[in-house]
């Protein structure tokens, strides 16, 4: 039996008022839950938090759907032949060497190593168990977007803040937060989802008396916002966020209007609030400098989202030819040309404004059973993370406890006492367009073999997704939804510009169709797995003509 509906913000609000015509009645904004609650989730779905989500749609939600628009244009054009590059409009903020961000918040000066996951409670309990400096609470990529999902991942954190977050597993174990050997727990940076997914569960009710899906993006941050940001004040840090998926300096304008309103309606000091941005797209890649021009009040830096950038440039250049066709995904690494462009970009354009350069995940994780797994694992993060900290990345990030020593180790070799390597402008660094966009000199094959785990990789976890898991261990690999992007896009590509394997097989549709069922049908089976639907997600994303911008927008609509 579901519980009672709780009261939604158009009941505690003026509902209606007739326009001056006459002929048309206007109401005031509001949310409406549609989802099913559950145990406790009237202490995050309150009347007054409702009230504020409804104002955030209608001050900001049109703005969003017009970018959302922008984006689609900006691909058109790319698909066009437009390869895209830094703004002339913008130059003069480039140019302008006066100006910095706010930079690292309380608790965020030392960020070395961050460890990043989903919000349910017993991952989040290990990852403040962790020894990490930061904890990267997750409700996107990491994260499944169930309705149970979103709103209890909202009180794993509303407990935290308030210090009560335990948990037991149904078999009696007892999970508590207690923190690192000195009983310090990371602070906390929530990621929302990004902007182009909504929230199926609660529906927004314009002026107009139209109806639409809530933003994801407004609502995983105004919840947060709203519950636990004086709190969190008070506690000596602050509400911080990690911002995904901007393409563009404008989106972030959005989000830095977002603040300043949330700071001013909330009560809480402007500037406060502290956002990261991840630029995991080409097209953000052009424009950091402006990105973080315009969150210059609430930045705190930008990150290197590695395995979202390597889907964007397959989605943007998908039908461009040879020029933008990769290897397999395996051969793509943090060392191939485009890729260093990339990063020494990053680095040199944080430092030189006062803001955080955070290097990305690696991959590789341990598998405590098989010591060899293991040993090797660890040489792959630790070669990884000497990268970054020479680089003059400030911290990275790690999606495993066992991984924390090993990054530590190197960033606490570059760094020494120094809580950051803000002091290395990299001036020396200069990149162009053109290096950001040399996909072709990463050389390398497409394999059969290639072929195969990127069916493999992408049929596992979207079975796992669809059953509310968002973080999957594949092979001693740690996937989430940008790895099943890369392997679905590869397909598609590899496909419509008619690659050829190593071993000289024409990746077809045929072909590949041939390998998905292989795949699918030496699966191993067990009561509940949902393979059946994975494999229909598969295929309208990876062999259908029409190419999905996310793979996780549909499927969230169909089957979640």
């Amino acid at each position: 039996m579901n519980t009672p509906p709780l009261a939604t913000a158009d009941q505690v609000s003026t509902t209606t008022s007739t326009t001056n015509t006459g002929s048309f009645a206007t109401i005031e904004p509001h949310l409406e839950i549609t989802g099913d609650l559950g145990p406790r989730y009237e202490e995050i779905l309150t009347p007054e938090a409702l009230v504020f989500l409804a104002e955030l749609h209608d001050r900001f939600a049109g703005t969003r759907h017009d970018l959302l628009a922008t984006r689609l244009r900006k691909r058109v054009d790319a698909a066009n032949g437009r390869d895209p590059g830094f703004l002339t409009e913008t130059a003069h903020i480039r140019r302008d060497l006066t100006w910095r961000v706010a930079g690292a918040g309380p608790g965020l000066t030392d960020r070395r190593v961050e460890i990043t996951g989903p919000t349910d409670r017993k991952m989040a309990i290990n990852a403040l168990n962790s020894g990490a400096k930061v904890w990267l609470a997750d409700q996107e990529d990491a994260t499944s977007p169930t309705w149970a999902n979103v709103v209890e991942g909202q009180l794993t954190l509303f407990d935290q803040v308030r210090g009560q977050l335990s948990f037991e597993s149904p078999e009696g174990k007892v999970y508590a937060v207690t923190g690192d050997s000195t009983g310090a727990t990371p602070t906390i940076v929530m990621r929302p989802r990004g902007w182009q997914l909504v929230e199926k569960n609660l529906t927004f009710v314009d002026r107009a008396n139209r109806r639409m899906n809530a933003s994801g993006s407004l609502v995983d941050f105004g919840l947060y916002l709203f519950h636990n940001a004086k709190l969190l004040i008070e506690g000596g840090s602050g509400p911080y966020f990690y911002l995904p998926k901007l393409e563009s300096h404008l989106e972030a304008r959005l989000w830095d209007d977002i603040f300043s309103h949330s700071e001013d309606r909330l009560g809480i000091e402007y500037g406060t609030i502290r956002a990261t941005v991840l630029i995991e797209t080409i097209q953000a890649a052009f424009e950091m400098e402006e990105i973080l021009y315009e969150l210059r009040d609430h930045c705190a830096g930008l990150n290197a989202g590695r395995w979202d950038y390597i889907f964007s440039i397959i989605k943007t250049f998908r039908t461009r030819g040879s020029r933008f066709v990769f290897p397999d995904r395996k051969q793509i690494t943090m060392t191939v040309p485009f890729m260093r462009a990339y990063t020494e970009l990053l680095v040199s354009t944080c430092h030189r404004r006062g803001a955080h350069a955070i290097g990305g995940m690696s991959a590789f994780i341990p598998n405590r059973r098989d010591p060899e797994v293991t040993r090797r694992a660890l040489e792959a993060v630790a070669a990884d993370k000497k990268r970054e900290a020479t680089d003059g990345f400030d911290g990275t990030w790690v999606a495993h406890p066992d991984l924390i020593a090993t990054a530590l180790a190197e960033f606490d070799r570059a760094l020494g006492d120094q809580p950051n390597q803000l002091h290395r402008t990299r001036d020396e660094v200069s990149v162009t367009a053109a290096e950001l966009l040399d996909v072709a000199s990463v050389g390398g094959q497409i394999t059969a073999s290639g072929v195969h785990d990127n069916i493999t990789i992408g049929l596992r976890y979207i079975e796992s997704w669809l059953r509310g898991v968002g973080a999957v261990a594949i092979d001693n690999l740690m996937e989430d939804a940008a790895t099943a992007e890369i392997s679905r896009s590869q397909l598609w590509q590899w496909i419509h510009l008619g690659s050829v394997t190593a071993e000289g097989i024409r990746i077809d549709e045929t072909w590949v169709e041939e390998q998905l069922v292989e795949v699918y049908e030496a699966l191993e089976r067990t009561p509940g797995d949902r393979f059946d639907d994975a494999l229909e997600v598969f295929r309208a994303s990876a062999l259908e003509p029409e190419f999905p911008t996310f793979l996780t927008v549909g499927a969230y609509a169909r089957y979640l």
